[in-house]
């Protein structure tokens, strides 16, 4: 069975280019504008996997994992961000609120499907 990922990023070209790698590997994208966005399509659809920048308009990578946490639904789905951010601190408040992961940008395709292939075991 096909799985779902949303991805949230407030670049049309980020968007556009994750969509294009995750359906070209056979997975199925909703795609998010913001993180408010997102959370809006966290609306009980199957989800496997969030995908979400950090630094983005109307609610950040950050308070939009801390929001998917809260719904039952979303609170052991894997949440990853991709982001051009790389300080610790940074890196421990996302782990804190409950992501599972860190990737930073530019990615490397391949790269950025064997984490997904790692987190969606």
């Amino acid at each position: 069975m096909e799985k779902t990922i949303l991805i949230a990023d407030d670049s049309e070209s980020i968007r556009e280019v994750v969509k294009a790698t995750l359906e070209n590997a056979g997975y199925g994208v909703i795609v998010a504008v913001d993180g408010a966005d997102a959370l809006e399509k966290l609306d009980g659809t199957k989800i496997d996997l969030v995908i979400t920048d950090l630094n983005m308009p109307n609610k950040d990578g950050i308070q939009l994992i801390r929001d998917a946490r809260g719904l039952d639904d979303y609170k052991f789905t894997p949440i990853l961000l991709l982001t051009t951010e790389s300080q610790a601190e940074k890196k421990q408040e996302a782990k804190t609120a409950g992501a599972t992961g860190w990737i930073v940008k530019p990615f490397v395709q391949d790269k950025l499907l064997a984490v997904i292939k790692k987190v969606l075991r």
